[in-house]
């Protein structure tokens, strides 16, 4: 991709949405060397600070957006952009919609999607071991205390708990499910049972449990939760000859019982996802497609778990 509008010229990269999230995409992108504007309808404290995504688009001409904002408000975001004849690098952050919606990808130079656990060492690593080989079993752990999730934010008023703001386990741990289908070539079929269980005050599901046959492993069971005390984040796959566990949250490898530690950087997975939309890399991040293959998945298993049936693809 070229670097900015001209040669020579950083790239201007716009933020939408100043969340924590939002916050994390405009200080990494400033890092990487770039000429960054953000778009809240709130005082910042970050200037250029635009009110809105039309005003932005015409005084700071972006060539890379990053839609951050609320998950409900990706699609209406993207429409936007469209109309404000926006032709350059569109990453949206996880999920891609709050629901499999139909958007024509076309007219922008490229959309990808934030799934930056792609670019996770571990995940990585574990890509280039299974290469080649039978994937007999796939296990996949997320468990997150929604209510100590967010520093200084009340977990009762944050999109999480708030069905029309795109919250719920389903979407806000997607990235379980973007990985394992990566990984696995695409799912086939789902069964799932899952909703509010918790005592926790929101509207959204926290518990979700998945069974998924995919392309490359009939037997795929990915869990995921709000209510884990501690945190865990972990996946074990047996394939025909080799046993690998990863642990995500304490950064460890094992392959048949040799634990390998590796300490990963919170931001580095983001750096590295940025460093590949500016070099045109897309072929590493998830693409517009893959983003929907996730979101198909989301209501498969809603539909699953309402009508307690296996759902296909």
């Amino acid at each position: 991709m070229e670097r900015g509008q001209g040669k020579g010229k950083m790239m201007k990269a716009l933020v939408v949405g100043f969340g924590s999230i939002g916050k994390r995409h405009a200080r990494i992108l400033k890092e990487l060397g770039c000429e960054v504007g953000v778009v809240s309808h709130r005082e910042v404290g970050f200037s250029p600070r635009y009110k809105n995504l039309g005003r932005a688009l015409k005084d700071f001409s972006p060539g890379y957006v990053v839609v951050a904002n609320r998950t409900s408000e990706h699609l209406r975001t993207l429409k936007k952009l469209r109309a404000g004849k926006f032709k350059g690098v569109v990453m949206v952050e996880k999920p891609l919609f709050s629901n499999a919606e139909k958007f024509p990808a076309s007219g922008f130079r490229k959309i990808v999607v934030g799934y930056n656990l792609r670019f996770h060492p571990l995940i990585r690593n574990l890509r280039k071991l299974l290469r080649g080989q039978k994937i007999l079993t796939v296990q996949a752990y997320v468990g997150k205390n929604l209510a100590a999730w967010r520093p200084g934010v009340d977990y009762k008023k944050s999109y999480s708990a708030i069905k029309n703001q795109g919250g719920g386990v389903l979407r806000d741990l997607s990235h379980e499910l973007d990985y394992v289908i990566w990984l696995l070539g695409g799912w086939r079929s789902v069964a799932a049972v899952g909703g509010h269980y918790s005592r926790l005050k929101i509207e959204t599901d926290d518990i979700f449990s998945l069974m998924i046959k995919t392309r490359c492993c009939d037997s795929v069971f990915v869990h995921m939760n709000y209510v884990d005390p501690v945190g865990h984040r972990t996946l074990m796959v047996n394939a025909a000859k080799t046993c690998i566990r990863i642990d995500l949250m304490n950064h460890w490898i094992e392959v048949n019982g040799k634990r390998k530690n590796l300490l990963v950087d919170r931001d580095f997975t983001y750096l590295e996802e940025h460093r590949a939309v500016l070099a045109g890399q897309y072929s590493r991040l998830c693409s517009f497609v893959e983003g929907v293959e996730v979101m198909r998945l989301i209501a498969a298993a809603e539909k699953s778990a309402k009508n307690e049936k296996w759902v296909h693809a």
